[in-house]
């Protein structure tokens, strides 16, 4: 059943329960992600490249400006699957500072949101922005292959579901990446979700048609083990977070994938704040990243 929505709207307000939490919360984080991000000296920044026709079918790439020595972050934002923005500070500053400073490429996407589209053609924007930037790593000196997908909240999600089936990315002229960093969601399993207590965004998004639920969730699109390997970050403070992560993660490593879970003593937003900034977390991830 569906959690009301003045009792959603407390408990998020409350304790910063929820996936993507209600509006308010939502507007205050990912909606706008706080001023644009200017980069500091010795990053250079493109700003809305066009991977599509569609005005939201847009991406920032950051650089550095001498020879890129490391892979291409693909970043996703959240702001459940109706809101939010490549530029935000919030997003992207501790993340461009930490891996691009260190010679990564950042490229911050945005994509189509509800209402005008769903989190399955949302899912195809992602992909599509992937092979865009996949067909220009080599003139940005980058390996097309080092691409590493990650994303926070509905951004998780959505790079979580890449991952499950891998078709999606290939059907809009995606090839095979290096790894897939989801951030603290929920929506792993979301038959499981949809038909337990949970927040009114979920129905804004996945509707009451069980046959969608299954098309949208990762669970049930994996059918093999994802080609990449894929790191689950959770926040320990959420009772809806790493179990689910743990659940997906066992199934993928059931079928022979690689998958693991990262919990994080952070709340929802921080663990995307602080990635980049907190010296243990991000060790952690730069650990996945190379390999460890």
């Amino acid at each position: 059943m569906r959690r009301p929505g003045l009792l959603a709207a407390f408990l998020a307000a409350r304790f910063g329960a929820g996936d993507g939490d209600e509006p308010a919360a939502q507007d205050d984080d990912e909606g706008s992600g706080g001023p644009q991000f200017d980069p500091p000296e010795g990053i250079g920044v493109e700003r809305d490249l066009a991977y599509g026709e569609h005005p939201a079918q847009r991406l920032d790439v950051y650089r550095p400006r001498t020879a890129p020595n490391g892979g291409v972050i693909v970043l996703v934002h959240g702001g459940g699957w109706r809101r939010g923005d490549k530029a935000g500070q919030r997003l992207v500053r501790n993340k461009v500072s930490h891996w691009v400073g260190r010679g990564w490429i950042l490229a911050s996407i945005n994509y189509r949101l509800l209402p005008d589209a769903g989190p399955v053609v949302q899912a195809d924007d992602v992909a599509r922005a992937l092979g865009f930037i996949q067909d220009r790593c080599a003139a940005w000196g980058a390996d097309a292959a080092s691409c590493v997908l990650m994303g926070h909240s509905a951004g998780a999600h959505l790079v979580a579901l890449l991952a499950a089936d891998g078709a999606i990315a290939g059907r809009q002229g995606a090839r095979p990446w290096m790894s897939t960093i989801a951030i603290d969601t929920a929506a792993y399993d979301l038959v499981a979700l949809m038909q337990a207590r949970h927040f009114g965004l979920y129905d804004e998004a996945f509707g009451a048609d069980s046959q969608y639920w299954r098309e949208a969730s990762p669970m049930h699109r994996l059918q093999a083990p994802p080609a990449a390997p894929l790191l689950m970050v959770c926040s320990s403070r959420r009772d809806d977070a790493c179990g689910p992560a743990q659940a997906f993660a066992g199934r993928i490593q059931a079928l022979g994938g690689q998958a693991r879970v990262l919990p994080v003593d952070l709340g929802h937003f921080e663990i995307n704040r602080q990635l980049g900034l907190d010296p243990a977390y991000t060790a952690a991830v730069d650990a996945f990243l190379a390999g460890d």
